[in-house]
């Protein structure tokens, strides 16, 4: 199995520091600080990328159980906006929006398969203790 890494550099305090960001892959390093992280300020932050690695793995878990149902998808888009509550450092929602083009699939059996792929992928098992919601929409 493989292991995946990521590394994180953070200097100074958490308000006046800054930190960054790097993919073990090489495919993407950025900065974040706190004013990225609980404000609108500029660069990345953990909760973004989770949001995005979510995203990324319900879509790929939704094509599979499709696949295994009979089905190939022509599209799946996935959208996950991750809340974090200043308050408890913790993070306490993330939406996941998918909007899929699969041909000659009913709208029972579609749901019934983007609720299996949210419940199955790595990534929300991952994230069990959070509370996970799913609209999808069949174009």
């Amino acid at each position: 199995m493989p292991t995946r890494t990521a590394k994180a550099v953070w200097k100074d305090t958490v308000q006046k520091g800054a930190g960054a960001l790097e993919l073990g892959s090489g495919s993407y390093k950025g900065t974040y600080s706190y004013a990225s992280r609980f404000e609108d300020g500029s660069g990345t932050n953990p909760e973004e990328l989770i949001g995005a690695a979510h995203a990324g793995c319900f879509s790929m878990a939704f094509s599979l159980m499709l696949e295994q149902a009979g089905f190939t998808p022509k599209a799946i888009n996935t959208e996950a906006s991750v809340t974090l509550d200043p308050d408890q450092l913790a993070i306490t929602k993330i939406e996941l929006r998918a909007v899929a083009e699969i041909p000659d699939i009913d709208e029972n059996k579609f749901q019934e398969v983007a609720v299996q792929a949210k419940n199955g992928c790595p990534v929300s098992k991952a994230l069990a203790g959070v509370d996970i919601a799913l609209t999808a929409k069949l174009k």
